[in-house]
């Protein structure tokens, strides 16, 4: 029997199982349709990322490298900014929100910070999300990029951010978060913790397909030395081994007293030092109880680490499964899966 007249269900994942295994994908016989009809299902949702970080991690710079990169490759892409307050953009946007909301504008009228203001354009944006929706309807089936601002209150407090994508949901658009941050973290123990607390928040929160990306491996070394191999951060190992690491520099100097504004009092840097372990300590524990977080390392200017992201943001979003070839497109899903973190180590870290 020809590939093309085998029989799938309509779910990616299932979808995957099933093509990995003709013999069960032959006896199926329950909720079952032709992979063409299939392949036409997945053709008719068209395909996104949501690109997410912190501010300065490299989102905007991300979406014009990986546009060029995907169009270079024949991918049609299209970039959204969704955020109001980023005035000068290296690429060209298919839709950009600052034609209905300008952050400036609202600052001024309403009377409010910057924090504050992108907080009142994110709803506003959400409320009329109709205006998004048309324009995003203009795109037809391109790939699309939506390039998101970074403010963390965004994804941990409001609920605009969370609202807006499970309105592209039931628009049929196919999500997978990727949120970058800065992969010099990596060389402060108590940074790469929060990071990936951030990371796990994210997807709790958000509750889509995730990738995380290390960014900018090529300034790690502007940071110092790591103390682990890049492995050791990438797969998010055994992180009570960077407890140790917290106080190393307190070392000398574990008596010095330190002023704590506004009351002026003083406590043994010893006690500070033990109370940030601790603190640490807590945090680790909910990062291993969830056991979700691992990360990706990426350079833009790379395209060895670009389709490796591509590779795994394609299999978490279900554009894998598109392709006219189906078995060529799980093959090109294996390809990527054994490549990690050691190549990466000796191009940026090892240098």
């Amino acid at each position: 029997m020809a590939f093309e007249t085998f029989y799938v269900p309509f779910f990616p994942y299932t979808a995957y199982l099933l093509a990995t295994n003709p013999s069960t994908l032959l006896s199926s016989r329950t909720t079952r349709c032709s992979f063409t009809l299939f392949d036409q299902y997945c053709r008719s949702m068209p395909f996104a990322q949501v690109v997410l970080g912190p501010p300065g991690s490299g989102k905007t710079t991300y979406c014009n490298g990986m546009q060029q990169f995907l169009q270079a490759n024949g991918r049609d892409v299209a970039v959204v900014n969704m955020d109001p307050a980023n005035e000068q953009l290296p690429y060209v946007a298919d839709v950009d929100v600052s034609d209905l909301v300008c952050l400036e504008n609202v600052m001024e009228e309403m009377d409010l910070g910057p924090n504050g203001g992108l907080v009142y354009c994110m709803n506003y944006i959400d409320v009329n999300f109709d205006w998004l929706d048309k324009k995003l309807a203009t795109l037809q089936d391109k790939y699309v990029l939506f390039d998101f601002p970074g403010q963390v209150e965004l994804y941990t407090n409001e609920n605009s951010v969370h609202s807006i994508l499970h309105k592209l949901q039931k628009s049929r658009y196919r999500l997978a978060v990727v949120h970058l941050v800065d992969a010099h973290h990596c060389t402060d123990s108590s940074k790469f913790v929060s990071v990936v607390m951030l990371s796990l928040s994210s997807m709790v929160r958000l509750e889509l397909p995730h990738i995380n990306v290390l960014s900018k491996m090529d300034l790690m070394q502007q940071y110092g030395k790591t103390a682990f191999n890049l492995d050791f951060y990438t797969d998010v190992l055994d992180l009570r081994y960077l407890l140790d690491r917290l106080d190393e520099p307190d070392d000398a100097d574990d008596e010095q007293q330190i002023s704590l504004e506004p009351r002026h009092s003083t406590i043994p840097h010893s006690r500070l030092a033990e109370r940030f372990r601790l603190m640490n300590e807590a945090l680790i524990n909910v990062i291993e109880d969830f056991s979700l977080v691992s990360f990706l390392p990426v350079q833009i200017e790379d395209p060895a680490t670009l389709q490796k992201l591509i590779a795994a943001v394609d299999k978490a979003n279900g554009f894998v499964f598109t392709g006219v070839d189906f078995q060529t497109a799980v093959v090109k899903d294996y390809a990527f899966g054994d490549q990690r973190a050691p190549d990466v180590q000796e191009k940026y870290v090892d240098q």
